[in-house]
């Protein structure tokens, strides 16, 4: 029998993304959250509206949704309990984080030019969406307690890259789930994906270019920033293929 409960979080599964935005000063910020949705080319994020990432994203409009594999479970969870909030709010400080002023460096990460936004990639990631901000509002404002501390951000993909190790075979633009793991949080611990799946859904009869979205259009003609091409060394690209595994 079902039994009436009251968890505090309601974390029951999502994947995780590592937002990368740019503070104030031009540096780099990475902020790892779990708290977003797709729906077409468009995400919807989570946001405590203090925090660094929020801020960056109001001031500057952009960033890059970079979704970690699994295998990145070590470098996502070095980002943990880190801000780059300076000095650091008194309720995240009361909670054990710290200021890191060089999120990548902490993670053991590699940033990795946009094409079509200033916030860099991160190069280990399979998936990296160049994303603008269209829309943010408030979240829970009808408590008081509540108002003003949750923003529901809306974002708008404008370009993707994919690593070649998870299209699928034969297709371009397809990525192929038996391939692709994602980092998992639940209830705030990290899991992957078994190796196989449990069915084929019936949805999958619907092609997938019926959910074709006008803003794919739109996004070709978003401007490319125009960027020296970082040269990788050996050992970065190696890091890049075994991560994407």
């Amino acid at each position: 029998m079902h039994q009436t409960r009251e968890p505090s979080i309601l974390y029951f599964g999502t994947p995780v993304v590592v937002i990368s935005t740019l503070n104030d000063d031009g540096t780099p910020n990475l902020a790892p959250m779990s708290s977003a949705f797709w729906l077409g080319w468009r995400c919807v994020l989570g946001l405590g509206a203090s925090s660094q990432t929020a801020g960056n994203l109001r001031r500057r409009r952009e960033c890059v949704l970079n979704l970690p594999s699994q295998h990145l479970v070590t470098e996502v969870d070095r980002l943990a309990l880190t801000t780059g909030a300076h000095p650091v709010p008194a309720f995240k400080a009361a909670r054990g984080y710290r200021h890191v002023a060089d999120k990548f460096a902490a993670a053991g990460l590699h940033p990795q030019a946009s094409t079509t936004v200033a916030p860099p990639r991160v190069q280990e990631c399979p998936v990296q969406m160049e994303a603008v901000v269209e829309a943010i509002h408030g979240v829970a404002d009808d408590d008081e307690r509540l108002r003003g501390h949750i923003l529901n951000i809306e974002v708008r993909v404008q370009r993707i890259h994919l690593h070649p190790s998870i299209l699928m075979d034969g297709h371009t633009d397809r990525v192929d789930p038996d391939k692709w793991r994602p980092l998992i949080m639940s209830f705030q611990k990290f899991y992957g994906l078994g190796d196989q799946q449990l069915r084929s859904s019936t949805l999958s009869s619907i092609p997938e270019a019926a959910y074709r979205s006008p803003d794919v259009d739109r996004a070709r003609l978003a401007p490319s920033i125009v960027q020296p091409a970082r040269q990788l060394s050996p050992a970065d690209a190696l890091a890049c293929d075994e991560a994407s595994e």
